[in-house]
């Protein structure tokens, strides 16, 4: 084996991408702020059971995990930064009414998340802590939309859900954790024979209204389809009313429904949203409303928010072009360097051309070059 092959699925950023997924880092962390929400840094290690406290199986299984040295206790490698951030709200911050964190970082997985993707994604994501109204859902909805367009995606679709339609149809009812998890991939699959084996012993009501929603998906008129095919449950009327309310919110975005997808039902507590975007072949940005997530660590209060992988990202948007700079020649002389420090301290990139390097090509579109004119040192177009 050749000591420069890395794993599958994690492999080396070059210069154009690097600096693609440095420009996207920092616009997104800008614009959160400008969304006011504050920047936290959470630890990529962590004991096991506060980085797994509360967690599903399925993040248990995607997450690394070794020993400390130190300690001889088990740590895992974060596999998600939300249940961290979840902890510094509840536990360090403990602030009273609304709080808004934002981070941008790597997470590791065991396994590729999707088809070609990367074990080791750029996570950035937001949290809205605090508040219970359909404000904060359409706050995290907005914000995220407003990620894409800085990130210069175009043709967005935001597909809405909500887990309580599928936990009011099962309400009352003793249903194993194993056959529920089999009902969600049913669900998920619109696979409607095997719905219909696996609930074949629930009330009539209960069975109907699953079997309606492998139909319901598609523009706003599934709500209203919604609002007959399950009119005997007397709640889900007020869970359609919010996702009409949010939908009539959302500018500039294709805004559709899929009432069977409750991808995350072990995690979200209510409105669930993907985006996605022409020349992606999976959702850009996950999120919806997770009030338990705090829980765990003491304090259960409110919670809304979102995560997207920058590195898929940059995947699905155009390149950016090589950012322009000015060539200078190297040299020793002070009135050289000091011109060049002076256009460094202006914000200008200058690219010093080691001798016998001049006609190499690197990461920067050279357009202007420093020269001495009248023994004065200009900046002239190439």
């Amino acid at each position: 084996m050749s000591a420069w092959v890395l794993p599958d699925h994690i492999a080396d950023v070059l210069p154009s991408e690097a600096r693609h997924i440095e420009e996207l880092r920092r616009g997104l962390l800008d614009t959160a702020r400008c969304y006011g929400y504050e920047l936290v840094m959470p630890p990529l290690l962590e004991h096991l059971e506060s980085l797994l406290t509360g967690t599903g199986e399925a993040l248990d299984l995607q997450t690394f995990k070794l020993v400390d040295q130190l300690s001889g206790r088990s740590m895992g490698l974060r596999a998600d930064t939300t249940p961290q951030v979840a902890r510094i709200d509840a536990h360090l911050l403990n602030r009273k009414g609304v709080t808004r964190l934002c981070y941008c970082g790597p997470v590791l997985h065991t396994r590729p998340d999707r088809p070609h993707a990367t074990r080791e994604p750029l996570q950035f994501g937001a949290e809205i802590y605090g508040h219970a109204g359909l404000e904060a859902d359409l706050e995290a909805l907005l914000l995220a939309q407003e990620c894409l367009r800085v990130a210069e995606v175009r043709e967005i679709t935001i597909d809405l859900a909500d887990v309580r339609i599928v936990r009011r149809l099962l309400a009352g009812l003793a249903v194993k954790p194993a056959l529920l998890s089999a009902i969600h991939g049913a669900l998920a699959a619109k696979d409607a024979s095997e719905l219909a084996l696996l609930t074949q012993g629930f009330p009539k009501e209960s069975r109907d209204g699953l079997a309606a929603l492998l139909q319901l998906y598609g523009d706003e008129l599934v709500l209203e389809e919604a609002q007959k095919a399950l009119r005997h449950f007397s709640d889900i009327p007020e869970v359609l009313s919010n996702l009409k309310w949010l939908a009539s919110r959302l500018e500039g975005a294709r805004v559709t429904f899929d009432l069977a997808d409750q991808r995350g039902y072990a995690y979200y507590s209510g409105v669930r949203f993907a985006m996605y975007a022409t020349g992606a072949s999976d959702a850009l940005v996950r999120g919806g409303r997770y009030d338990e997530v705090g829980a765990v660590f003491g304090r259960n209060r409110p919670a809304a928010g979102f995560s997207l992988d920058v590195k898929q990202l940059v995947g699905v948007v155009s390149p950016r072009t090589l950012k322009a700079a000015i060539r200078a020649p190297w040299g020793e002389s002070v009135d050289v360097n000091a011109a060049v420090a002076d256009l460094r301290k202006a914000g200008e990139t200058v690219v010093c051309v080691l001798p016998g390097h001049e006609s190499e090509v690197d990461e920067f579109h050279c357009d202007r070059e420093l020269v001495q004119i009248a023994g004065r040192w200009v900046v002239q177009a190439v």
